[in-house]
């Protein structure tokens, strides 16, 4: 690169043609390197408020990152038609997920967040507090022959909801192929999550904790025509007078398909834990449901009821419903361990190798099952610790509970 100068003895810089186009590349690529991160952030908006967060959506498009900074926000963002892809889905969430951004009542609204119509758009590390009707909402918009796909729901707090009544932490209708993970649900009116003719999902690594002063129905519920759900390794704590609803009681204008027979069906609850609540499981006017792998710790008043709410000639009774390898500890507050309701069919449930630990009376077996229990196991202590893990080495427990 360097030559001779030819008027004296110095060097003296001489570029070449491939020297002049090897320098180019770099300073490109240098000037490149130093506007990314300006690239990035215009494609990754940051914003700190509701008006914002409004402005930034109506210019999102798939792959669209918006980021929340924290501090607290007012509720009321309803958000309408928002499509993403499954690819490059639509993103809300926080900018540091260390110190997540706040939406309070205390700020205004009546709810956090409201997804209309929407598909592919995801929610993580945000905070929702206080509201007095629904937290967070997400609907196909009443549209019966449509529905919004691809929607997750991921570490989200949402806590104080209601705090009577039929306000529910996350409310969604009509969903398709969503899902809900590790999220914390604390303290609401009607149910944590409510789900109503909503189809192929999961719900998994989440946490319902009931509080003093709510109301809370149930943790989890799943009517209105919902069918192939999955609630897998999900902690339930006094999660309200049913734990989770496997069906439940819905308007027929709100039916999602319209046809249904069923409140819910194809149903799968594995690996949780319930302490307290009046009932942990409940199987309400649904067509199966799979409850199989779950540690149950001592209920207020059942292990189960079978019930029978919407009676339109339409709908088939409640029924085909399976009880297997759960592990339940209980005591002498438990009298009936099955609630079952008029209009049910509780013959045709199963029951097999649960294991049966009374706490004040070990040799204690379960009574009034609707139908005979194969392979039961009594009198085992499972020597629960804190968490509700399993600390026997019994050989009978293998395989038995939320592990």
């Amino acid at each position: 690169m360097y030559s001779e100068n030819r008027r004296g003895n110095s060097l003296e810089p001489h570029f070449d043609s491939a020297t002049i186009a090897d320098m180019h590349f770099c300073l490109t690529l240098m000037f490149g390197w130093i506007l990314f991160p300006f690239s990035l952030y215009a494609a990754n908006p940051v914003v700190g408020s509701i008006e914002e967060l409004n402005q930034q959506i109506r210019s999102s498009q798939p792959g669209t990152v918006i980021r929340l900074a924290p501090g607290k926000y007012r509720g009321g963002g309803h958000f309408v038609g928002l499509a993403g892809s499954a690819e490059k889905p639509i993103v809300i969430e926080a900018a540091d997920p260390a110190n997540p951004p706040l939406f309070s009542a205390a700020q205004g609204g009546s709810g956090a967040l409201h997804l209309s119509g929407c598909s592919h758009v995801t929610l993580r590390h945000l905070r929702v507090n206080g509201f007095p009707a629904n937290g967070i909402n997400a609907d196909d918009g009443g549209e019966s022959r449509k529905s919004s796909t691809g929607l997750r729901f991921e570490n989200l707090l949402i806590e104080n909801t209601g705090p009577k009544g039929n306000h529910d932490a996350l409310k969604l209708s009509g969903l398709e192929r969503f899902a809900v993970k590790n999220c914390t649900f604390a303290g609401w009116g009607g149910s944590g999550i409510d789900m109503v003719g909503c189809h192929e999902g999961i719900i998994e690594g989440c946490t319902f904790e009931g509080r003093e002063g709510f109301s809370q129905d149930n943790g989890v519920q799943m009517k209105g025509g919902s069918a192939s759900i999955v609630i897998r390794n999900c902690l339930f704590k006094n999660a309200g007078q049913r734990a989770i609803n496997l069906g439940g009681s819905t308007g027929l204008p709100y039916f999602r398909p319209a046809n249904a027979t069923w409140e819910a069906m194809d149903i799968e609850v594995t690996g949780c834990r319930f302490t307290g609540s009046l009932a942990p499981v409940c199987w309400v006017g649904i067509d199966g449901g799979h409850v199989h792998g779950n540690t149950i710790h001592l209920p207020d008043k059942w292990v189960l009821r079978i019930l029978q709410e919407n009676t339109d000639s339409r709908f088939v009774r409640c029924r085909n419903g399976r009880f297997e390898k759960n592990l339940i500890v209980f005591d002498s507050r438990v009298r009936v361990f099955a609630n079952v309701g008029p209009n049910t069919e509780p013959g045709s449930f199963t029951f097999a190798n649960n294991a049966w630990f009374c706490v004040d009376d070990p040799g204690r077996r379960p009574g009034n099952l609707p139908a005979p229990e194969a392979g039961s196991i009594v009198g085992v202590d499972p020597q629960l610790d804190g968490d509700l893990t399993t600390r026997s080495n019994d050989p009978q427990l293998q395989g038995i509970g939320a592990r």
